[in-house]
């Protein structure tokens, strides 16, 4: 018997996310939605490429949210997407009332499910979704490290013109502007990336990972990014799935690592069937330690204001 993944949202983040899971063949994929007919819809188009691909993956297209019940996997997708000119943070209140109205009946649904959020903005909508879901905290895990790792690895390996598969990175922190990728500890097949490229190159390639999801919302203007976020999201529920145990670089609830206490921050996690089994802690440098610091401190304004409707 297929394991069962909801993926709340039939948008173009979540659709992506239903579509990769059944041509992997990971599991049996409920889409959920608001808005009548497209869940169905696009449900059934999904289905009728299973037979193209060679998976027998079912997909179901609903509004209603007993049919997603017994989930091994949530994913939270819904929500207000970017614009241009628009922060994450302006979509603060507008996806957390989202967030709220989603994930409540998907627990209720699947008690024992693990819970991916995807929704902006990403560290603050964990924070909503851990209160609101009821679910220990290794069962509540944001996405949003693997999406900047990827655009930082992108940009570095065309940089130095070598595969993205030699390029070993991670990137921490909220997800956001003030999102920290560390340079010292990324490399090529091993060589250090400062033996390979010079400075400018990689502080102009920190900047412009950073700026990677407005550069794309700059480009469609009517929409973000939808293609990475999606590989993103099922290479974690691939790792939870199938017990794979990958070191992977996630909004994580802290409890006193790195000195940060009671937020989601993007740190390395160990994802396995239990959801997050581990938080690594690095070794940061001064320089290091402040930009996290300064990162964690911008989510802890979010939540902040989320605050009294949190409590």
């Amino acid at each position: 018997m297929r394991p069962k993944v909801t993926v709340i949202g039939a948008g173009n983040v979540g659709a992506g996310c239903a579509q990769r899971l059944i041509d992997k063949e990971l599991a049996d994929v409920v889409l959920i939605d608001i808005v009548e007919g497209v869940p169905q819809g696009k449900g059934l188009d999904m289905l009728e490429s299973c037979p193209v691909e060679g998976s027998d993956a079912k997909v179901t297209g609903t509004n209603d949210y007993s049919a997603t019940a017994n989930s091994d996997i949530i994913i939270q997708t819904a929500g207000f997407p970017r614009k241009p000119g628009m922060s994450r943070d302006d979509l603060l209140m507008k996806n957390y009332e989202i967030v709220k109205a989603c994930v409540e009946p998907a627990a209720k649904y699947s008690p024992n499910a693990i819970l991916v959020v995807v929704s902006n903005p990403l560290d603050a909508m964990c924070q909503v979704a851990y209160k609101v879901s009821g679910f220990s905290k290794n069962r509540v895990v944001g996405m949003a490290g693997i999406l900047d790792t990827a655009r930082f690895r992108t940009f570095l390996a065309e940089a130095a013109n070598v595969s993205v598969e030699n390029i070993s990175a991670f990137v921490l922190g909220g997800h956001g502007d003030t999102m920290v990728p560390l340079v010292r500890y990324t490399s090529v097949a091993g060589i250090p990336i400062t033996s390979i490229l010079d400075q400018n190159t990689i502080d102009q390639i920190v900047q412009r990972t950073r700026d990677g999801g407005a550069e794309i919302v700059k480009h469609l203007k009517t929409g973000s990014a939808y293609y990475a976020p999606s590989a993103a999201v099922v290479e974690m529920v691939e790792s939870i799935l199938k017990d794979k145990k990958k070191v992977l670089p996630c909004a994580a609830l802290l409890e006193g690592e790195y000195g940060i206490n009671g937020i989601f921050v993007g740190v390395p996690t160990k994802l396995g069937a239990n959801g997050i089994e581990k938080i690594y802690e690095l070794d940061l440098t001064d320089e290091e330690t402040a930009a996290l610091k300064h990162s964690a401190d911008t989510v802890h304004e979010l939540v902040n204001v989320l605050q009294p409707h949190l409590d």
